[in-house]
């Protein structure tokens, strides 16, 4: 699950930074014939028709038809001689794998990459940059992440990939460490704006206002995810939509504002239930038990004890049926263990 906040803080940072990875990576090469900020040029060649498909079914997170059709481009990139093309190809069929969190799969397609990959062709490098940078950052190898990223975005720059370049400062905003997350953060917003590349700034303001949360500035992380929702909200999807507006209520819930963090929450809990009737899958489980654990927080807060307990354990429900003790085992033993210690202090009230 890509998308938990569960974790503890400096990881629910990073994570809720991945709800974007499947846009900041499906949209590198977005519109290879021009819709990008790369001039036009000819029309796209069949592995570019097909890293093109991949890239927008990557966006809309369907990362297992993502990679075969990334592994049909590959193909495809290799029969017509387009090296560039093939690289991209290879380097994208790594990353569904790994963010699918089968990155063992996926090494041996991006070492494929990496032996055709060369720098005098600034699509194929900079895609291989970007998959390498993240396999790093998934490793925890923090420091040889943010070389990588810092590469990329200064090779970027110099090949006037600049929504790439936007692109690498948002990865230097989640790999880094915390003081200098928030440099890359505000130096991605700002060359986003003045590129006009709306389309990143509801994912920057939003890794910025977490890593805000994970240095203890909650006032601050409250306001980056107000602005991150307004960015969202203008063209995100509504997984986007839901998950922003679930942390604008976290986030008021961590300044002490607990009747705004219930009106938010109750929202969002509602059309999270909604989601689900509708689609009831791991992904949609998720955000319900994500908020059911947010009320049950803030009715902890406000002395509710009995309540909060309910609705924890609502939570609890939803999270197993989602596979939180798979993809976050930490965090669901953490949410367990708070639960017993409620338990045992309400039986204890009753002696």
């Amino acid at each position: 699950m890509i998308t938990s906040i569960l974790q503890s803080p400096s990881k629910r940072g990073a994570l809720i930074g991945s709800l974007v990875l499947s846009f900041a990576l499906g949209a590198c090469i977005h519109s290879r014939s021009g819709s990008g900020d790369e001039t036009a040029g000819p029309p796209p060649s069949k592995s570019g028709q097909l890293l093109e498909q991949g890239d927008a079914l990557f966006r809309e997170r369907n990362y297992g038809e993502a990679g075969e059709t990334y592994e049909l481009a590959a193909a495809a990139a290799e029969t017509e001689g387009h090296t560039s093309n093939h690289v991209e190809a290879l380097a994208q069929v790594a990353r569904a794998y790994s963010i699918r969190n089968l990155g063992e799969e996926g090494k041996p397609w991006l070492e494929r990459a990496a032996a055709l990959a060369s720098s005098d062709e600034p699509r194929g490098w900079s895609r291989y940059l970007l998959v390498k940078g993240v396999y790093q950052r998934e490793e925890d190898n923090r420091e040889s992440a943010t070389a990588t990223f810092e590469n990329l975005y200064n090779y970027c720059l110099i090949h006037d990939l600049h929504r790439r370049a936007v692109n690498a400062a948002h990865m230097l905003a989640i790999a880094a460490e915390p003081e200098a997350q928030i440099n890359w953060g505000l130096k991605g917003i700002r060359a986003a704006e003045a590129g006009g590349f709306d389309e990143w700034l509801g994912p920057l303001w939003n890794n910025l206002g977490w890593t805000y949360e994970d240095l203890g500035r909650n006032d601050e992380s409250l306001d980056a995810l107000i602005k991150a929702r307004e960015y969202h909200w203008k063209g995100g999807s509504d997984h986007a939509k839901l998950v922003a507006d679930w942390s604008v209520g976290h986030a008021c819930r961590m300044v002490g504002e607990l009747k705004q963090a219930a009106t938010w929450m109750e929202a969002t809990y509602q059309w999270a239930e909604q989601r689900y009737e509708e689609n009831p899958t791991p992904d949609t489980a998720e955000w319900v038990g994500s908020a059911l654990r947010e009320l049950g927080e803030i009715a902890l807060a406000e002395g509710r004890s009995a309540e909060g307990l309910e609705l924890l354990e609502g939570a609890r429900a939803k999270l197993i049926e989602a596979g939180m003790e798979k993809w976050d085992p930490e965090g669901f033993a953490d949410l367990s263990a708070q639960i017993a210690r409620l338990v045992s202090a309400s039986l204890g009230d009753h002696e």
